[in-house]
């Protein structure tokens, strides 16, 4: 019989929550920390489940364990009895030549790394999603990519749990002290996002914030609605994507800029989204503008989270960027196989954190 053990998980947005589903699931003794639980950079997210469309050339350590996660993500939607999971898949569009270059660059990539990837006409883009505007240069169909309500998933995951609201001051590998109190455990999980850095001095240098602005927008009783796949773009080197909700909702994003841990939504970045949207798929220009945010990714040095003990023994499960929604279940499961000291999931030894020691002695 294996041992329980008692984890303590520092951050719940989605990493954190899937972390601390899966070891409570699995029987272990779990608590989370974290003042705003469900929020953050995971509740902001456009959903976007899309390791091949995010591939790019010197990158194959994030695509192999992308698409690792992407194949544990419909056992895992199932045994959170379902979470808004779309198999549609994604199409990618370019507004003009310059665009369609980087898609040309992104579809031979693929091909040579073996991914399926699909280049349509202009014509052939319309044929698939009637409402993208017809002056589209060409694009990309990419059919394995799912998407899912981040919403959705993050009220399922918390429904279990029931976190303490308090920040963290200082944390070690089996201590946790809090504003409130101090908390003891066999292994302490941070999955704080892009506040990472401050709660541990390892990562000090190594996980820093990118701010993303995203819009929501429904569809009104006159007008076209949302396309039925995801799609993403490249509006005059500028990429924006559209992804699609129940109930006639669209999620738009997304801006991406150093700013610090600033969360305000900047007119500048709305302008920017709804223009690209508009010369995109011309219909959303007469949706109802439903809400606006700013979320913090936690961006890494090197693109590849960092999951895995660091030199004090605390494990880290931070640093995903764009992919946080995408590798929360092989997050999970390399937890998991800490708790039970057997090996981490197939690409997860990529993120180890030892990589940091490892590019300083060099």
């Amino acid at each position: 019989m294996k041992r329980k053990h008692q984890v303590t998980v520092v951050g719940g947005g989605v990493v954190g929550l899937a972390v601390a589903w899966r070891a409570q699931a699995r029987g272990h003794e779990v608590t989370l920390v974290d003042p705003r639980p469900a929020r953050g950079a995971s509740w902001v997210a456009g959903g976007m489940l899309a390791p091949v469309t995010e591939a790019w050339p010197g990158e194959e350590e994030v695509l192999t364990l992308g698409e690792e996660s992407l194949r544990r993500w419909p056992q895992f939607a199932e045994d959170l009895g379902g979470c808004g999971l779309s198999e549609k898949g994604t199409l990618v569009a370019a507004l003009d030549s310059a665009d369609l270059g980087v898609l040309d660059q992104l579809a031979a990539y693929l091909h040579s790394a073996g991914r399926e990837a699909e280049k349509l006409t202009s014509r052939q883009l319309k044929r698939r999603e009637p409402g993208l505007a017809g002056s589209l240069r060409g694009g990309l169909a990419v059919p394995g990519d799912l998407s899912v309500d981040n919403r959705a998933l993050l009220d399922a995951l918390r429904k279990p749990l029931d976190p303490i609201r308090e920040e963290v001051v200082e944390l070690g590998p089996e201590t946790v002290r809090t504003t409130g109190r101090t908390l003891r455990g066999d292994l302490v999980v941070l999955a704080a996002g892009a506040w990472s850095a401050r709660l541990h001095p390892a990562l000090e240098h190594a996980v820093r914030p990118l701010k993303g602005e995203i819009l929501r927008l429904r569809a009104r009783r006159t007008t076209l609605g949302p396309p039925a796949h995801t799609v993403r773009a490249y509006a005059e080197g500028r990429p924006i994507y559209l992804v699609p909700r129940a109930g006639g909702e669209l999620v738009l994003g997304a801006t991406q800029y150093e700013a610090g841990f600033d969360e305000v939504v900047t007119a500048r970045g709305v302008r920017e989204l709804l223009e690209g949207a508009e010369r995109v798929f011309p219909a959303i220009a007469e949706y109802e503008l439903a809400e606006t945010a700013a979320g913090l990714r936690a961006a890494s040095v090197d693109n590849l989270p960092f999951i895995g003990r660091l030199p004090d023994g605390v494990f880290a499960a931070t640093g995903h960027h764009r992919n946080g929604l995408l590798m929360a279940p092989i997050t999970a499961d390399a937890v998991l196989a800490a708790l039970d000291g057997t090996p981490p999931p197939p690409g997860v030894a990529a993120a180890d954190p030892a990589r940091l020691r490892e590019k300083e002695s060099v």
